[in-house]
């Protein structure tokens, strides 16, 4: 798959399928929708294409907006490349081009910059300057610049509304079982492993902070997680607390990853760690002593949990 930072970055000759869309979380909903549009365009010999806005628009048109994202834009990413997509391109989402007439949006960027042949979009999907032009509309230009428009049916994209929000809710709660059966895969957090207060090293469990800059990105509910992640070709497992260590003191939100039977420095480096499940909440202990007690029992859940999944 190939990205492309803005719509005038790319070209095509063959001609391309498009559909339209956040995507955030490119869950099982989601899933079906891009399968159809590479079926699509492996059919015609056209391309599948993914176009999609960053910022995302309420960040823009509503500045006090405080969204949450299941992946940021690079994690967006990796799984439309896992799904056999051709392109995604990345639209910068602007006030200016917020005000752009729906026929300008279709004939500048589907059909001149694009070379869109089909497109597949939601049946309730609107678009142009104040959000002004539908579906049918859209239909119309079809016609007039020789594409095709295939409608995305409402109870389908009730069904993928409805996972987005059990995702959100489920990460919310920490209940990280449920949102994976909804994603498809394993809830990720991306990120560049930095210094810490070295803490976890004086207690016998040295652990790697996980910085993540993307503020809108969806941390799920505070609490130690048994994780995974691939470093250097290898899966290595682990846990993770998310909090803020109030038994040391802490009030600030860290990740930090303690990884078994691992040795090596980490810092500076960017790693994806997929969450498994969730052992417990935060806690604050009366005692380091409890802390450590409470960890080891917290090793001695994932090591178990881990065994199970290897024989699966």
């Amino acid at each position: 798959m190939k990205t492309h930072q803005g719509a005038q970055t790319f070209t095509s000759e063959k001609g391309t399928v498009v559909t339209i869309g956040t995507f955030d979380g490119v869950h099982i909903g989601h899933q079906k929708i891009i399968s159809r549009l590479v079926e699509s365009a492996n059919a015609n010999d056209w391309e599948s294409l993914v176009l999609t806005f960053f910022p995302h628009p309420r960040m823009v048109l509503q500045k006090d907006s405080d969204i949450k994202l299941i992946n940021t834009i690079e994690e967006r990413g990796v799984l439309l490349e896992s799904l056999g997509l051709d392109h995604l391109v990345v639209h910068p989402f602007t006030i200016d081009f917020s005000r752009m007439y729906a026929e300008e949006f279709v004939e500048s960027i589907l059909v001149q910059t694009l070379n869109v042949k089909k497109v597949i979009i939601g049946y309730d999907h609107r678009f142009g300057r104040n959000r002004n032009a539908n579906i049918d509309d859209l239909k119309q230009y079809g016609e007039e610049f020789g594409f095709e428009v295939e409608e995305i049916s409402k109870q389908e994209l009730e069904d993928v509304a409805i996972s987005s929000t059990k995702i959100r809710n489920a990460l919310q709660e920490g209940n990280i079982i449920r949102s994976n059966k909804y994603l498809g895969y394993q809830m990720m957090l991306t990120g560049k492993v930095v210094k810490g207060k070295s803490l976890g090293k004086t207690i016998g469990y040295p652990t790697a902070n996980l910085e993540i800059p993307e503020p809108y990105k969806l941390i799920p509910a505070q609490g130690v997680y048994v994780v995974s992640s691939i470093i250097d070709e290898a899966r290595v497992y682990g846990m993770m607390n998310i909090g803020t260590n109030p038994t040391v003191g802490g009030h600030t939100q860290t990740i930090e990853t303690y990884f078994f039977d691992f040795d090596a420095d980490l810092y500076g480096m960017v790693l994806s760690i997929e969450i498994l499940t969730r052992i417990r909440e935060e806690k604050h202990f009366d005692s380091v002593k409890g802390l450590i007690e409470a960890m080891q029992a917290d090793e001695t859940f994932s090591r178990n949990y881990i065994e199970t999944i290897d024989n699966q």
